[in-house]
C-alpha cells in the first residue's frame, strides 16, 4: 500500500496537470498511480513531468529508444512499477509487438541486436551504476552511432530521470496498477496472495 495519498485525477482542475494527464493517457491508456502520487507536490509534478516531456520530445533519441532505456534502467534498479510503465508505453503507446516487449523485460539487453540501440543501452546501464564508470571510449561510442553532444547529454539525463522515478515509486511503495505480465517477465513475480493483482486491462486493445 502506498505510503502517501494516491489522489484521483479528478481532484485537480489545474490545466497544466490535466494536459500532463492527457499526454500519459494517450501513451498508457489511463493515468497511472505514479502520477497521482506526484499530485502530493503539484508544483513539482508540473516541473518534473514537464522536464520529462522535453527529454522525450526534443532530443536525438527516438521514443522507442527512450522506452528501451527506461525498461532496462528500471529493471536494473529492481523497480517493477516503472519497468511495467515503460513496457506499457513501448507496447500500447508505440505499438511494439507484445512478445518482444516481454522478452526485453525478461532477458534485458541480450534480446537487442540492432547496433545503435545496443550501444545506447550499454551506455545507459553503465551510467546507471555510476557516472564515474563512464570512459572516453564509451562517449566516443555514442558519437560513432550518430549522437552529438546534445544527444549524449540527453541520454545521461534520461538515466537520471528514470532512476529518480524508480526511487520515488520504490520508497513510497506506489500501488502497482499495470498488467502483471510485465512484472512476471522482468522479476518472476507470482500472485502468492501477498500483493494485490495489477490492472490486467491496462494497455490492452479496446474490444
Amino acid at each position: 500500500m502506498a505510503r502517501v495519498k494516491i489522489w484521483s485525477p479528478d481532484e485537480t482542475d489545474d490545466p497544466v496537470i490535466q494536459d500532463i494527464f492527457a499526454w500519459v493517457t494517450e501513451m498508457e491508456g489511463d493515468v497511472p498511480n505514479h502520477f497521482t502520487v506526484e499530485m502530493n507536490f503539484p508544483e513539482y509534478l508540473k516541473a518534473k513531468l514537464g522536464s520529462t516531456k522535453v527529454l522525450w520530445q526534443m532530443g536525438e533519441l527516438s521514443l522507442p529508444e527512450i522506452q528501451h532505456v527506461g525498461i532496462l534502467v528500471s529493471r536494473a534498479n529492481a523497480c517493477s512499477y516503472c519497468t511495467a510503465a515503460f513496457c506499457t508505453i513501448l507496447n500500447y503507446g508505440l505499438g511494439t509487438e507484445e512478445d518482444y516487449v516481454a522478452d526485453l523485460a525478461r532477458q534485458g539487453i541480450e534480446v537487442v541486436d540492432e547496433g545503435r540501440l545496443r550501444t545506447i543501452l550499454e551506455f545507459a546501464l553503465k551510467a546507471n551504476v555510476g557516472g564515474a564508470e563512464i570512459t572516453d571510449r564509451d562517449v566516443d561510442g555514442l558519437r560513432t552511432i550518430g549522437l552529438t553532444d546534445k544527444g549524449i547529454v540527453q541520454l545521461v539525463h534520461l538515466v537520471s530521470d528514470f532512476s529518480s522515478y524508480n526511487r520515488l515509486n520504490l520508497a513510497l511503495q506506489t500501488d502497482y496498477d499495470y498488467r502483471d505480465k510485465w512484472r512476471e517477465a522482468a522479476f518472476s513475480w507470482t500472485n502468492d496472495g501477498s500483493q494485490p493483482p495489477g490492472d490486467n486491462t491496462r494497455g490492452l486493445p479496446a474490444t
